[in-house]
């Protein structure tokens, strides 16, 4: 498969959990949900836009995916930080993957047909590689609470999906 270049979002997304991970040994438990929280969010507000955009059928049904399975995922993760009595934790990291988001819709919003939907893809891929890998090597190691870890691991299974197809999808728009 052809590598793409990583986007500027899914660059700081790395920079920011790699600064998270040399600022403490481990994020705790409230930095963690609201760096999840924010992850989805933001994933959600650029399915969205693609769903606005888009007039290609495989990427707005991908966008629909997106926006139904990251909802769903936040609503199970506010539902247990409530439940645990756990306030999220504002950070760094969030607020470097909010930060770059914008900029990223800002350069997508700029983009029409064809160009904007090989972006949006594109960048779907490399963002969901981001952050199935700090989930992998930072978010879920890093969880104490058995209930969180347990969320975090089947969002991980959910968005290693999502990976897929955000690549199956970019593979036909060649």
């Amino acid at each position: 498969m052809n590598m793409r270049p990583m986007t500027a979002l899914a660059t700081l997304c790395l920079l920011g959990l790699a600064s998270l991970a040399q600022a403490a040994d481990k994020p705790t438990d409230p930095q963690i949900a609201h760096i999840a929280y924010t992850a989805g969010v933001i994933d959600v507000e650029n399915a969205k836009l693609a769903i606005s955009k888009s007039g290609n059928k495989a990427v707005v049904s991908f966008a629909e995916d997106m926006v139904r399975d990251h909802e769903a995922v936040n609503t199970q993760a506010l539902d247990l930080v409530k439940k645990l009595k756990v306030t999220p934790e504002d950070n760094d990291t969030s607020k470097a993957l909010s930060k770059a988001a914008e900029d990223e819709r800002a350069k997508l919003a700029k983009l029409d047909g064809a160009s904007f939907d090989k972006a949006y893809v594109d960048n779907e891929v490399a963002y969901h590689k981001q952050v199935n890998g700090a989930l992998e090597t930072l978010l879920i190691p890093s969880a104490s609470n058995p209930e969180l870890k347990a969320l975090l691991e089947t969002g991980l299974k959910i968005f290693q999906g999502h990976q897929q197809h955000a690549e199956h999808v970019a593979a036909s728009l060649k």
